[in-house]
C-alpha cells in the first residue's frame, strides 16, 4: 500500500513540476513575444494536474498517509490561485498577464520546495516521494472526521465569505460607489449634482429588479419642476424576436419588476434612449440568443452558441460600447437639449450607467451637492419567503 501511495503521489508531482514549468514559459512568450505557441498544450496538462489534484485530496480523507502539510497546498493551489486573481482583475485588468506569470513562479517554487523536502535535495530521483515519507496508518476515523469538519466549517465558509467580499468590491469599483453590497442588501446611491447657475442633475441608479417600496421611494424624491429623462431600448423595426423580461427572476425572489413597480409621472418624464437599430449587427445577434435563451428555457445548443460568440474579445468591447458607451452618449445629447429649457433633471438609470454619466456631467461644471441611499433588494426579504414556505411544508407533512 505505501508503494502503491508513494507511486501515486509521484506521478502528481510530476503533473505538478511539469504543469509549473509550462504555466512559467507559457505566461512568459505571451507576455514578452505575444506566443501562444504552448497556450494548448498547457491548457491539456491543466485539465490532467486538475483531475489528478481532486484525486489526491479525496484520497487524503480517507488515508492518513498522505502528507497533507505538502498535498493540501498542491492540490489546492488551482482553485487558490483562481480566488487571488480576481481583486487583480476587478483593480488591475490590465497587468493580469504578469500576476498570471508571477502565480506559476510561486507555483514552481512550490513545487520544487515539496520535492526538496520529500527527498531531503532537489533532484528528480525515483519515486519523487519516497516510501519513508509515507505513513503507515492506512485508515483513520480521526482523520475521515478531521478531513470533512475542515471542509464544511472552515474552507467552505472562508471561501463563500471571501467571494461575497470580492463581489462586493466589484460592485462598488465598477460603478463609482453607486451601487454597493452590504449584509443586509443591496444599496444604491442617488447623487444630485449642481452648477453655479442653479441647474441641477440628479442620477438616480436603478435596477431591473428591487423591493416594490424602493421604486416608490425614487419616484416620489423626485424634485418639483423636474423633467426625468428615462431609460429604455426602443425596438421600432422589431429586430429583437423574444422579449426579454425579468419576471421569472423577480417572481422567484419575492421582487417587483422595474418597468411594473417604477411608475414616474408622464406629464414631466420623456424617453430618452437610443432604439436598438443602432446597435452593430453583432450585438443584436447576440441579445436575440439571450433573449431566446431566457424564452426558451436552458438550452445546450443555444448556450454553447452564445458562449462562443461572446467570448470573442472584439465581439465583447462592441457589446460594451452598444449598451453602455452609445447610450451614454445619447443621453448626455438628451440632458444637453433639457438644461436650456428646465433647472432640473432626473436620470434614472441603471447603475452601470452612472459612472460615465458622472464624469461627463462634471466636465459641465457640475459638482456632488447631496447624496441618499436607497435600498433596492433586502437579503432578509428575500430569503424569508422561502424558509416560511420550507417551515410551512414540513409542519403540513
Amino acid at each position: 500500500m505505501k508503494k502503491f501511495v508513494s507511486i501515486l503521489l509521484s506521478l502528481f508531482m510530476m503533473v505538478f513540476l511539469a504543469e509549473a514549468l509550462l504555466s512559467v514559459l507559457d505566461d512568459g512568450l505571451i507576455l514578452a513575444l505575444d506566443v501562444h505557441l504552448l497556450s494548448l498544450p498547457r491548457a491539456l496538462l491543466a485539465i490532467l494536474f486538475f483531475l489528478a489534484a481532486i484525486v489526491i485530496y479525496l484520497l487524503m480523507a480517507f488515508t492518513p498517509m498522505i502528507p497533507k502539510r505538502w498535498f493540501v497546498p498542491a492540490t489546492l493551489f488551482i482553485p487558490a490561485g483562481m480566488l487571488a486573481m480576481i481583486p487583480v482583475s476587478i483593480y488591475a485588468y490590465n497587468r493580469l498577464l504578469a500576476a498570471s506569470l508571477a502565480l506559476s513562479f510561486i507555483q514552481l517554487i512550490l513545487a520544487l520546495w515539496i520535492l526538496y523536502r520529500a527527498q531531503g535535495r532537489l533532484s528528480l530521483r525515483w519515486p519523487l516521494v519516497p516510501n519513508e515519507k509515507i505513513d503507515e496508518r492506512s485508515f483513520s476515523w480521526r482523520n475521515l472526521a478531521g478531513f470533512i469538519a475542515a471542509n464544511l466549517f472552515l474552507l467552505a465558509p472562508l471561501t463563500l465569505a471571501y467571494l461575497a467580499f470580492c463581489l462586493s468590491l466589484a460592485a462598488n469599483h465598477f460603478s463609482a460607489g453607486f451601487l454597493r453590497l452590504r449584509p443586509s442588501g443591496v444599496i444604491l446611491q442617488a447623487r444630485s449634482y449642481t452648477r453655479a447657475d442653479g441647474r441641477a442633475i440628479e442620477l438616480i441608479p436603478m435596477m431591473h429588479i428591487g423591493k416594490s417600496d424602493f421604486y416608490s421611494e425614487v419616484t416620489k424624491s423626485f424634485p418639483s419642476n423636474s423633467i426625468a429623462l428615462l431609460e429604455g431600448v426602443s425596438d421600432e423595426k422589431h429586430l429583437l424576436e423574444h422579449k426579454l423580461s425579468y419576471k421569472r427572476l423577480a417572481d422567484s425572489l419575492g421582487l417587483a419588476e422595474q418597468h411594473k413597480g417604477f411608475m414616474p409621472p408622464q406629464a414631466s418624464s420623456r424617453p430618452a434612449d437610443v432604439d436598438i437599430d443602432q446597435f452593430s449587427k453583432t450585438t443584436i445577434e447576440l441579445l436575440n440568443l439571450v433573449t431566446q435563451l431566457y424564452s426558451e428555457g436552458l438550452d445546450s445548443n443555444l448556450l454553447i452558441k452564445m458562449l462562443a460568440k461572446s467570448s470573442d474579445p472584439k465581439i465583447g468591447a462592441q457589446l460594451w460600447d452598444d449598451l453602455l458607451a452609445k447610450r451614454n452618449e445619447h443621453l448626455l445629447h438628451e440632458i444637453h437639449i433639457e438644461l436650456a429649457r428646465t433647472n432640473t433633471i432626473v436620470v434614472p438609470w441603471g447603475a452601470m450607467h452612472m459612472p460615465g454619466l458622472a464624469a461627463e456631467i462634471e466636465k459641465f461644471g457640475f459638482h456632488v451637492s447631496k447624496t441618499r441611499d436607497f435600498e433596492a433588494m433586502s437579503f432578509r426579504s428575500i430569503l424569508k419567503p422561502k424558509l416560511s414556505r420550507k417551515d410551512s411544508g414540513m409542519f403540513s407533512k
